[in-house]
């Protein structure tokens, strides 16, 4: 009984340091494909944001918008909670123009940062 006990506490505490070292080589990854997306944002031409490859199949703006608010659904998840101005996912029809959606690629992508940054605020929030 005294080994399974020993196990058990050696085995949460490795698990404890590998839980807080998660945003570790995370971070570099992130912020590059960031930069990517959003100088690929900000190269598309704005009429460009209305187009789609066919009927049915999300336009440019849209594909964009769904990166953005997937980043604010997947933090909410463990981080800080959703925006309130986000209130549907219809706003991956309703936020087309191409300033608004960088804006909103950028608030996402930000957002992520500052939580990568504060480990506590995802522990805190993903231990609950």
């Amino acid at each position: 009984m005294k080994t399974l006990l020993l196990f058990l506490i050696l085995s949460t505490t490795t698990l404890h340091a590998q839980y807080e070292g998660l945003w570790e080589g995370f971070d570099g990854e992130w912020g590059h494909v960031s930069r990517q997306l959003i100088a690929l944002a900000e190269a598309t031409p704005a009429d460009k944001f209305a187009w789609r490859p066919a009927p049915g199949v999300r336009s440019t703006s849209e594909v964009y918008m769904h990166i953005a608010l997937a980043n604010f659904y997947l933090l909410s998840v463990t981080g800080p909670p959703m925006p309130p101005d986000i209130k549907s996912s219809d706003m991956e029809k309703t936020v087309t123009s191409k300033a608004d959606v960088i804006a909103f690629l950028k608030r996402s992508q930000s957002r992520q940062l500052a939580l990568s940054s504060s480990p506590a605020t995802f522990s805190a929030r993903s231990k609950s």
